[in-house]
C-alpha cells in the first residue's frame, strides 16, 4: 500500500512516522519550507509510546512527484483545506481514495464537491500532539489511535487493507463500518474540550477541579449531543458523563491543541468546530447557548494573537 500523507504537522507528521515504522510506503507532501526542515534534522517524536527519529524521508513538495498513490490521509487545520484540496485532486485522478482526519463535519461535504463523492472515505483520529519550536512532535496522554471506515460502498476493502497493513506498527488502526457516528463522537468531544479549555486558558486538570467550570463543559457536550441528534446520528446514553469521567483519567496537565495553539498565536479552528456547530444548529432550528457563548469568546483570536 502506498500512502501519501498531506501535511507532516503533528497529526500527519506522528501516524506517518508509526506507519514508515512498519515499513508502510509512506511519502509526506509538504511545503517546501517544512521539507527542507525534514531533509534536515528528520522526523522526531516524542511520546508515551516511545522515542522515535526517522531519517531519509520520502518527501515531496508538489503532486506530480508522486507518481502512484493508494491512499491520502490529509492531516491539515481546516482553514488550511482549500489549498490542499489542489495537491489531493491529482492523487484522486490517478486512483488515490482520501481519508481525513480534520476536525468537525462540515469538511466532508467540500471534500466530497471537489473530489467527488466515491473518492471520500471516513476517517478520524484520537491524540494530543504538537510541535515543539524545533518542529519536533510531541505526543502526550494515553491515546494514539485512528479510525477508518466506508462512507460509500466500495470503500471497504482499503479501509481493511489499512487495518492489516498497520496491524505491527506502534499505534491502533480501527475500521468501523459505523465511521459516521465516531466522527460525531470526536466532533461532539473535541468542539466541547477545545472550547472550555481555550476559552478557559486551562488545562484539563484545573477545570474539572472548578465545580462551575465542570458544568460548563458538561453544559457543552450535552447540547453537541443534541445537535447529532438532530442530524439523526444517536450517541451513546451519558455521551456528557462518559466524557467526564475519561478527562479524569488523563494527566492534569493535558489541554486541547487548540488551547496550545493560543498560547502560541497561532489561527484557531473556531469556524469549522464552534462555528460549524452553530452554522448545523440554525439549519435545525435549536439553541446552543453554551456552544455560542464559547464561539463568542474564542473568535476574537481566529487568526492568532500573542497572550
Amino acid at each position: 500500500m502506498k500512502i501519501t500523507v498531506i501535511g507532516a504537522g503533528a497529526v500527519g507528521g506522528y501516524f506517518g512516522a508509526r506507519m514508515m515504522e512498519a515499513a508502510i510506503d509512506v511519502t509526506f507532501l509538504v511545503r517546501e519550507k517544512r521539507a527542507e526542515q525534514l531533509q534536515k534534522t528528520g522526523l522526531r517524536i516524542h511520546s508515551n509510546f516511545g522515542e522515535t527519529h526517522l531519517q531519509n524521508l520520502q518527501l515531496a513538495t508538489h503532486p506530480d512527484d508522486i507518481k502512484a498513490c493508494d491512499l491520502v490521509i490529509v492531516a491539515v487545520k481546516n482553514y488550511q483545506l482549500p489549498n490542499a484540496i489542489d495537491s489531493i485532486r491529482p492523487l484522486v485522478a490517478k486512483g488515490a481514495k482520501v481519508l481525513p482526519l480534520l476536525n468537525g463535519i462540515e469538511h466532508y461535504a467540500v471534500l466530497k464537491e471537489a473530489l467527488g463523492v466515491d473518492a471520500v472515505m471516513g476517517g478520524m483520529c484520537q491524540i494530543i500532539a504538537t510541535l515543539n519550536e524545533s518542529g519536533e512532535i510531541v505526543q502526550t496522554g494515553p491515546v494514539h489511535d485512528l479510525f477508518v471506515g466506508p462512507l460509500e460502498l466500495g470503500q471497504e476493502n482499503l479501509g481493511k487493507l489499512l487495518r492489516e497493513a498497520c496491524a505491527g506498527a506502534n499505534m491502533s488502526v480501527t475500521y468501523r463500518e459505523d465511521i459516521l457516528a465516531q466522527i460525531w463522537q470526536k466532533y461532539a468531544f473535541i468542539t466541547s474540550f477545545s472550547g472550555v479549555t481555550t476559552a478557559s486558558r486551562l488545562p484539563i486538570g484545573e477545570l474539572l477541579a472548578c465545580d462551575a467550570a465542570k458544568r460548563v463543559f458538561h453544559n457543552a457536550l450535552s447540547e453537541m449531543s443534541a445537535l447529532a441528534e438532530s442530524k439523526e446520528v444517536t450517541l451513546p446514553k451519558g455521551f456528557a458523563d462518559y466524557i467526564l469521567a475519561m478527562m479524569n483519567k488523563l494527566p492534569k496537565e493535558s489541554t486541547s491543541s487548540m488551547h496550545q495553539d493560543l498560547i502560541k498565536g497561532l489561527p484557531l479552528e473556531v469556524e469549522s468546530l464552534q462555528g460549524g456547530a452553530l452554522r448545523m444548529a440554525a439549519q435545525s432550528e435549536i439553541n446552543l447557548p453554551t456552544i455560542s457563548t464559547i464561539y463568542g469568546l474564542i473568535k476574537p483570536f481566529e487568526h492568532g494573537s500573542i497572550l
